[in-house]
């Protein structure tokens, strides 16, 4: 139970359930899963992860937020700070990290450290959001800390700034970027992890809604509306040919987080989901039980979520694989309409005797 600085009991600011000895897999997304376990096959990854986590000057990290930040405590910010022992008091963290607000424009917030997680939150985040908004941010950065994921964002903070360093030189960041590039990956399936921890902190699904909308598109609530924001999630999916696929690929390469629509698409199905009732109906793995969990059902339930993900997904690329693996009779037409977005026609418009239509998406 986390304690108050004159040692008595502190319980969340109105009645939320608590989840006691709460495992981070109660939560964890399968892609962050799989993901992280691929990262750890990643040629070269053992050896730069033992190898950084003995470089990388975590101390001075602290120091320098020490130094030019305002941590949190019941003297300042004491609103984050009520909702950071509310957070770690529902998912039973026994530490509560140190919290600091760090002068930025930009809405951020980060969980970092080897040793001990720290969280970062800027003035642009805590202007941006009112308080329930904040709270699943901040229940958000204690998902991360209790599924250990700080370790992996400092690595990746760390070798993205060194790639930048070293890449004038020819080839010298080759082998940087591929890790990088995978932790990314990483990164970005583990931050629907963090969201469904932000939802079980907050337990108020329009409030996260909303922090994700302002994320996007600034504090303009009077202006947006979440079921549109959603239905551009489903735009985003559905819409365009196979060059549109492979150019949101493209897109999200570089980014650390997924794109905001999607999270809120994710976690709106993953709160009207029977796993989130389970959970909060008190059915949840226990840590205790962490040490006798199944890898291998891990690996299935990973495998059963992509098998899923490209059944039910209307992006065009995943309706291609679809077929592929139902071995499409006319693949050769089937690829041609997926890259064209339409189908073709006998007729007399074309040199070859074909009309190209516009016909439904893939």
């Amino acid at each position: 139970m986390t304690e108050s600085p004159d040692g008595s009991a502190r319980v969340p600011s109105r009645d939320r359930r608590r989840f006691p000895g709460i495992s981070s897999r109660s939560y964890e997304h399968p892609a962050d899963r799989s993901a992280l376990v691929a990262l750890r096959k990643l040629s070269g990854f053992d050896t730069v992860f033992k190898t950084l986590s003995g470089l990388l000057p975590e101390r001075s990290l602290r120091l320098l937020f020490l130094s030019d930040s305002v941590r949190v405590s019941d003297q300042q910010f004491s609103h984050l700070n009520d909702m950071l022992r509310d957070a770690c008091y529902i998912l039973d963290l026994e530490k509560v990290p140190p919290m600091y607000v760090n002068q930025d424009p930009q809405p951020n917030a980060m969980c970092i450290g080897l040793d001990e997680p720290i969280i970062v939150v800027t003035t642009g985040l805590v202007e941006l959001l009112d308080e329930e908004e904040m709270r699943a941010v901040v229940g958000h950065e204690v998902g991360h800390a209790l599924s250990g994921h700080a370790v992996y964002r400092t690595i990746l903070l760390f070798l993205t700034n060194l790639a930048m360093k070293v890449a004038w030189i020819p080839l010298g960041n080759v082998a940087i970027m591929a890790i990088v590039t995978a932790l990314r990956e990483w990164f970005r399936k583990s931050e629907l992890s963090a969201d469904r921890a932000g939802l079980l902190v907050g337990q108020d699904l329009q409030a996260s809604m909303r922090g994700l909308m302002k994320l996007a598109g600034g504090n303009h609530l009077h202006e947006m509306n979440v079921d549109a924001f959603l239905k551009q999630a489903d735009e985003y999916e559905s819409g365009g040919d196979l060059r549109d696929s492979v150019l949101k690929i493209l897109n999200l390469l570089p980014r650390s987080h997924p794109f905001t629509t999607v999270r809120a698409a994710e976690l709106k199905k993953w709160a009207a989901s029977r796993d989130y009732q389970r959970i909060m109906d008190g059915h949840y793995p226990r840590r205790d039980e962490d040490k006798d969990a199944s890898v291998s059902d891990s690996f299935r339930d990973s495998a059963a979520h992509y098998a899923e993900s490209v059944r039910t997904s209307k992006d065009p690329l995943m309706g291609l694989v679809r077929d592929i693996a139902g071995g499409a009779g006319d693949l050769g037409g089937k690829l041609r309409d997926t890259v064209f977005g339409g189908g073709s026609r006998g007729g007399q418009g074309g040199a070859n005797g074909t009309d190209r239509t516009n016909g439904s998406e893939a």
